[in-house]
């Protein structure tokens, strides 16, 4: 059959590089376009997983840099998975994120829990130096087709 049939996969890698604005309205818009971007692909990696991680990012983000220089959320979509990435203006690594830190959380407060969540449901996460701050990123592998819901 010559030309592309309707049923062809999509190619095997994908990415969106989004500029969002430093405020908690950037939480939402990250999340769908985390969530829109698995769904047309039907990429395989656990669409629920990979929004509530983007959406702590992205909170983090906002939180814990000053000034109001927007942010930018890339999402990567590859065959074996996954990966998002946030970049902020700040260059000072987040705290915690590769190394667990020797307290719990107190179960009192509503922060605080973010990155012992992206270190436990991610496959691997991490932080980089960019020449305007820094990434910060976490990896989904993708889900087998049997172990995905209906």
């Amino acid at each position: 059959m010559n030309g592309t049939a309707l049923q062809d996969r999509p190619p095997a890698s994908a990415s969106w590089r989004i500029a969002l604005p430093h405020s908690a309205a950037a939480v939402p818009v990250a999340r769908a376009l985390v969530r829109t971007a698995l769904a047309e692909l039907e990429h395989g990696a656990d669409s629920d997983t990979a929004e509530l991680l983007t959406a702590e990012l992205v909170a983090n983000a906002v939180e814990h840099t000053a000034g109001d220089t927007p942010i930018e959320l890339v999402v990567e979509l590859l065959p074996s998975g996954c990966q998002v990435e946030v970049h902020d203006p700040d260059p000072a690594p987040p705290g915690h994120l590769t190394q667990p830190d020797t307290q719990d959380p107190d179960p009192w407060q509503e922060h605080g829990r973010g990155l012992l969540l992206i270190r436990a449901l991610s496959s691997s996460c991490g932080h980089r130096p960019t020449e305007s701050g820094k990434a910060v990123w976490f990896r989904l592998s993708a889900v087998p087709p049997q172990w995905r819901p209906a």
